[in-house]
């Protein structure tokens, strides 16, 4: 008994071990389902320009920025999953909603360089701002910054420290460990956990309009994360619930979730081209 004991302690903390060394390539997934660029915005009809932007410690990013129709911009971070090609749809529903689009791939994604860590995307998100409010001249007050999922946290870690005319937050959850732990019960994952991507401290220093989107069938980040990330934000704030799972909710609810999109931006202050 007692070496069987032994041998369940000795394998338990070797998976313990595993887990705290390994656990940015489990939360970050460039690989899946690969950093090649699959399609570009032209192969949806989409009028687009190469974006290539150096980050504070020298990193190169690659992003396509979408001309739309009014003077708003959208700034997307994406999922923890994938590149930028694999978010042609959401690229198309944003520009039926008359705003431009930058997307960026993090570090280590697509066709970005370096190596992707937590400090990095946050470094990334600076960046991506600092291309739109220096490069191109657009106002703060012209910016919408959108985050899905994993980025939903870099989306609220930014806003949190640039004043944007709104945030959307999307499928995100409150932090990697309260989502961890949901995932991983059996593990001390709270303690273990090197990655924090608080998305709910974060909301509770942003101060512009926000809303918040999430599926009650998402099966990945359940809805109760989208519902603290609610409760924890300032005023003025909005909730939209979908249909649909965490990776298809925009899809199988688009009706709704054009919408409820719609309605959240027209009840934004109205800024001036000059602005």
């Amino acid at each position: 008994m007692f070496k069987y004991l032994l041998f369940v302690a000795v394998c338990y903390g070797l998976l313990v071990l595993a887990v705290y060394l390994m656990q940015e390539r489990m939360l970050y997934l460039p690989n899946t389902p690969g950093r090649a660029l699959i399609q570009n915005p032209a192969d949806v009809g989409l009028a687009y320009e190469d974006v290539h932007i150096t980050t504070s410690d020298g990193i190169a990013l690659h992003g396509w920025f979408v001309p739309g129709p009014s003077t708003r911009t959208l700034l997307f971070f994406h999922g923890n999953a994938g590149n930028i090609s694999h978010r042609l749809e959401s690229l198309q529903q944003f520009h039926s909603l008359g705003l431009s689009v930058l997307i960026i791939d993090y570090r280590g994604y697509g066709q970005s360089g370096g190596t992707v860590s937590e400090q990095g995307l946050y470094r990334d998100a600076r960046a991506a701002w600092r291309y739109l409010t220096e490069q191109r001249g657009i106002h703060p007050n012209n910016i919408i910054v959108f985050g899905r999922s994993l980025g939903g946290s870099v989306a609220a870690w930014l806003a949190a420290r640039r004043e944007a005319l709104a945030l959307i937050v999307e499928s995100s959850f409150t932090s990697v460990p309260d989502a961890a732990q949901a995932l991983y019960p059996w593990l001390p994952v709270r303690w273990l956990s090197r990655l924090q991507h608080a998305t709910a401290d974060y909301i509770r220093a942003v101060h512009s309009p926000l809303l918040v989107v999430h599926s009650r069938g998402d099966e990945i980040i359940p809805f109760h994360h989208g519902q603290a990330i609610f409760e924890a934000a300032n005023e003025p704030r909005s909730f939209l619930e979908l249909r649909g799972g965490h990776n298809d909710g925009f899809i199988v609810s688009e009706q709704v979730y054009l919408a409820g999109l719609r309605r959240f931006l027209t009840s934004l202050p109205v800024s001036s081209p000059q602005s």
